[in-house]
């Protein structure tokens, strides 16, 4: 049987204390924070981030408004100037080309239905605005780390997908996107985590973080 969206979010909202706080002299957090800031695409406004959580990225990178089906964490959000609006990617609460960029930088594992969040990003933005993805590829460490945790059935991350890089480019393109910019980032292993990395181009399925920008159609 397929989850609700307040089932797939309640641990967020009941652990929001705790989701936010994780961000605090982060390593992980500066290394993909550094990774998105390092692209070279420009990214217009009005920006919206799709499952915006406490508001940690949105914050750094001047992202007006951030959506998300959980509650608590949109809290936090708002405390750092972030507009919030409580809705689930599938359904976005906003008119058709109203945005210049959106961000979904740690959602697409938690969604249960990709295809149509993607879809509904295609429409918000306007003609040549783009939709910046972030994910944890399957094949590297750090995506067979959250596999594994996910099969021990850790909260966060027990109802979650991963997906193979080329699996979500091929999505995006069905939904009306060219990726016109791609960076890989996160080569240490989880357990060996101690550096600061800078991202580089393209995409590695074997990175623990990838990037991707497509731009509508």
């Amino acid at each position: 049987m397929q989850l609700s969206w307040r089932e797939r979010s309640a641990v967020f909202h009941d652990q929001a204390q705790d989701y936010d706080q994780w961000f605090e002299d982060s390593l992980l957090f500066a290394i993909e924070l550094a990774a998105v800031r390092e692209l070279q695409t420009p990214l217009d406004d009005p920006k919206i981030e799709v499952g915006v959580g406490p508001g940690r990225f949105a914050q750094a990178l001047q992202v007006a408004i951030g959506v998300d089906p959980a509650l608590a964490p949109l809290k936090f959000a708002q405390t750092r100037n972030i507009k919030v609006v409580q809705a689930i990617g599938e359904q976005l609460p906003f008119a058709g080309e109203s945005a210049g960029s959106v961000f979904i930088l740690f959602t697409l594992c938690f969604l249960a239905e990709p295809m149509k969040v993607l879809g509904e990003c295609h429409r918000l933005l306007r003609p040549g605005g783009h939709l910046v993805l972030g994910m944890v590829p399957a094949a590297g460490a750090w995506g067979k780390a959250l596999q594994a945790k996910k099969e021990k059935g850790h909260p966060f991350y027990r109802h979650a997908s991963f997906y193979q890089v080329l699996q979500v480019v091929s999505r995006l393109q069905e939904e009306g996107f060219a990726v016109v910019e791609s960076r890989s980032s996160l080569f240490q292993a989880p357990e060996e985590l101690r550096d600061m990395e800078h991202s580089r181009p393209g995409l590695d399925e074997k990175a623990g973080f990838c990037l991707l920008v497509g731009e509508k159609r």
